[in-house]
């Protein structure tokens, strides 16, 4: 009995231990050059346990299209069949979300969520604006069809998601044959998918176990610099810190420029622009060359200008991408903002600068103040005097007593020349 019942329980713990697995991985908000890599590395982990599939939860305004691309390629190699999901209610797969749900093997939606606006955009110094290149248009295109027609999807919306803005919510896709799943959740979702054939396998998700892919310390770290608002603040950050140690060294504030312009540029790609870098160069030089000026005035003026407008430009401006226009205006603010905020504050901060080196000296200031004895005075012996709370060593050419009120008239050295306040006129 006590054999039989040993050998059930391992019976229990063989089918749990060889139960169907389903790895998650989630992509939220903009698809960046981390992105590919945490679909790449989910992917292969997923590979590496056996899973039955992959599931790619989309809720992203869009992103880079070279990083979009990446994204599709791994999904195409890989011998793990992908589901595509937009999830939660009330997600949105807008641009490269839209691009990446149609290279899926099977795409899915919760109810109540939007694909599509997949209309390559620019940003620029003015504001941004849809690209209306026939070359760059035609390559999308072609890139949405050819994902759809693979997976035998409706061809024609697929084009006008890039041609038209076209934007569809779950039962719409459902109806005109973008999507082949609609369900509110992933365990319904791996039951709804069940029995699918996808990649030569026939997919045995009903009930099946999943768990969420929780990228590397290194790839966290990466999609947290990759944020374009973050990478783009720490950039003016690191810029403005490097003018202030460079013109005030001494406090490690040059390091942290640094620092922050080396952290900046990792999380773009290391995508520089070098008429930005030129021009924040040249903003530097000007603002070290002001402070050997008279005054502040139309040199440093201009050196602040370069600088906020290299920091504006070092961004990947005029590349295409696959954003939606709410992220990309939200973004275009999140670059002004800083950079008009930080060059004001420059600019507050040189002038200081200025006013305290035009500033009279302290010492020539002190002449004619008056000061209290606190010990006796003559003319062969000094004393203490009290001026503004600190104790000087006083002298004077006549004899004064202790607690007499003096005028300062002259200093030598450390030592206050001090005259009798009742025998100055």
């Amino acid at each position: 009995m006590r054999f039989l019942f040993s050998c059930l329980l391992f019976l229990f713990f063989f089918v749990q231990a060889t139960s169907a697995q389903v790895v998650v991985v989630e992509l939220k908000n903009t698809i960046t050059p981390a992105s590919d890599d945490i679909v790449n590395e989910a992917l292969g982990n997923a590979q590496l346990e056996n899973a039955e599939a992959l599931i790619i939860i989309l809720n992203t305004p869009g992103g880079s299209l070279e990083d979009t691309k990446k994204i599709i390629e791994y999904i195409e190699t890989s011998p793990v069949p992908v589901i595509g999901y937009v999830y939660p209610k009330g997600a949105t797969a807008w641009s490269a979300g839209t691009l990446i749900l149609l290279a899926t093997d099977i795409a899915s939606m919760a109810p109540n969520t939007i694909i599509g606006s997949a209309q390559p955009v620019e940003m620029t110094a003015e504001g941004t604006r849809p690209i209306e290149d026939d070359k760059i248009i035609n390559a999308v295109v072609a890139l949405a069809e050819e994902r759809a027609r693979q997976h035998g999807r409706n061809v024609t919306a697929a084009r006008e998601f890039v041609t038209k803005n076209l934007n569809l919510n779950a039962e719409q896709a459902m109806n005109g044959d973008v999507i082949e799943v609609i369900s509110p959740n992933i365990e319904e979702l791996l039951i709804k998918v069940d029995g699918m054939k996808v990649k030569g396998r026939i997919l045995n998700t009903s009930g099946a176990d999943y768990t969420y892919y929780a990228p590397s310390l290194r790839l966290m770290l990466l999609n947290l610099l990759s944020d374009p608002i973050l990478a783009s603040l720490l950039l003016l950050v690191g810029i403005y810190s490097l003018v202030f140690g460079l013109t005030s060294p001494g406090y490690g504030a040059e390091v942290f420029g640094v620092i922050s312009i080396s952290l900046g540029l990792i999380g773009l790609g290391f995508s520089i622009n070098i008429a930005a870098l030129f021009l924040i160069a040249l903003g530097m030089a000007l603002l070290v060359f002001e402070l050997y000026t008279p005054s502040f005035g139309l040199i440093g003026i201009a050196g602040i200008a370069c600088i906020v407008l290299g920091s504006i430009l070092i961004v990947p401006l005029g590349y295409p991408g696959l954003y939606s226009p709410e992220f990309l205006s939200t973004l275009l603010i999140s670059l002004l903002a800083p950079a008009i905020i930080l060059g004001f504050f420059l600019a507050f901060a040189v002038y200081k600068v200025m006013k305290i080196r035009t500033k009279k000296p302290a010492i020539g200031e002190i002449i004619g103040d008056i000061s209290e004895t606190i010990d006796a005075i003559t003319p062969e012996t000094t004393g203490y005097v009290r001026y503004q709370g600190e104790y000087w060593i006083a002298k004077s050419r006549e004899r004064i007593e202790p607690k007499t009120k003096v005028v300062i008239i002259g200093k030598d050295g450390a030592v206050l020349i001090v005259k009798s306040l009742q025998g100055s006129p």
